[in-house]
């Protein structure tokens, strides 16, 4: 700033001693043209607020994904489906064999069978008073145990049908017919139709203003146009290599979406306030930008300016002017300082 200021003021000397020595005025009717005073429009110098924002990229993903696997061990028998194929709730996915779950059954079936064919008989013996209550609900006991056995078995052969849990497209095969199935190893990957967001790390502290449901711009590349999107999550531990939180924003429905697309979220973060003035009213002095005033007295005031961001057709004003003041819209050329104006409309 202390620099800024120095050459502020030797800039302004020369200038000063540079209209010590202005030519002399041309006489006759050249000079009566030169001394009327151009007429001037002048413009404010404004405060203007825009927000700042910060940006973070991040992949389109499915809202609601699932992997879906077997609960038992046995070999694919049947797996039909390619990806990109639309299944509906309850849709077959895959068929798994296992004949020792399919002998468990036979077993209990057979051991159901006996259970009741006793049940039957000592309860024919109760009738004869052959034998005893506690006989009776022996067998009883006996036979509620088998059919449990059973139950159990044909809910083991039920696991051997995969079906899809919810409506959605296959956007991943993970295995083919003769590969072996074991618990927790995923045969297939759907996901649901429609629904979209977009995951991106964001540093802790533009995370740190982030709310539930707050709205955010973001950019997609692939769609070539800007979507608004929400935050639908927050991730309460952030990653202790990169000091980033996971942030997962809503994406309104969209047909030309697709996984895997890149975008750019834009988050604000600050409000700042700021001096701007038309670009019209800069001119170029060597290296430094000037604007020029109006005194009191009606005369043009040389001012040495430093400028910021381009913003659209206005110029921020860093230094050298202050909020209210009036400067002259597209100085006349040779204007100078100290040169006599007339502010028009």
């Amino acid at each position: 700033m202390i620099r800024f200021w120095t050459v502020m003021t030797m800039a302004a000397v020369a200038l000063a001693m540079g209209g010590c020595h202005r030519p002399a005025m041309p006489e006759g009717r050249d000079a009566a043209t030169a001394v009327v005073p151009p007429v001037v429009a002048l413009a404010p110098v404004t405060v203007l607020t825009r927000t700042e924002y910060d940006e973070v990229v991040g992949t389109v993903r499915p809202t609601v994904t699932a992997r879906i696997s077997a609960k038992i061990s046995g070999v694919v028998a049947e797996l039909p489906l390619v990806v990109g194929q639309i299944v509906k709730p309850g849709d077959f996915v895959a068929q798994l064999e296992a004949r020792e779950i399919r002998a468990q059954v036979d077993q209990a079936k057979a051991v159901l069978d006996q259970a009741t064919a006793d049940l039957a008989r000592v309860a024919k013996l109760l009738e004869q008073q052959v034998s005893t209550p506690r006989d009776f609900e022996a067998a009883q006991m006996r036979a509620k145990v088998a059919q449990a056995q059973v139950d159990e078995a044909q809910v083991m052969v039920g696991y051997l049908r995969l079906t899809a849990p919810f409506g959605g497209v296959i956007v991943a095969k993970l295995a083919e017919a003769g590969d072996l199935a074991t618990p927790g190893r995923p045969l297939v990957e759907l996901a649901e139709l429609g629904a979209m967001r977009l995951e991106a790390f964001v540093p802790e502290v533009t995370a740190g203003t982030l709310r539930l449901g707050q709205t955010c711009e973001i950019q997609l590349a692939a769609l070539a146009r800007t979507l608004t999107g929400s935050v639908a999550e927050i991730a309460p531990v952030a990653d202790p290599a990169s000091r980033t939180f996971l942030v997962k924003f809503s994406l309104p429905p969209d047909p030309d979406l697709r996984a895997g697309h890149y975008g750019r979220v834009r988050i604000p973060v600050a409000e700042t306030r700021t001096l701007v003035v038309p670009a019209a009213t800069l001119a170029p002095y060597g290296q430094l930008e000037t604007v020029f005033s109006v005194t009191p007295k009606q005369t043009a005031r040389l001012r040495l300016v430093r400028t910021g961001k381009r913003l659209g057709e206005q110029r921020e004003i860093l230094a050298g002017l202050s909020a209210g003041e009036q400067v002259i819209v597209a100085p006349p050329p040779g204007l100078v300082d100290g040169q006599a104006v007339r502010v028009g409309p």
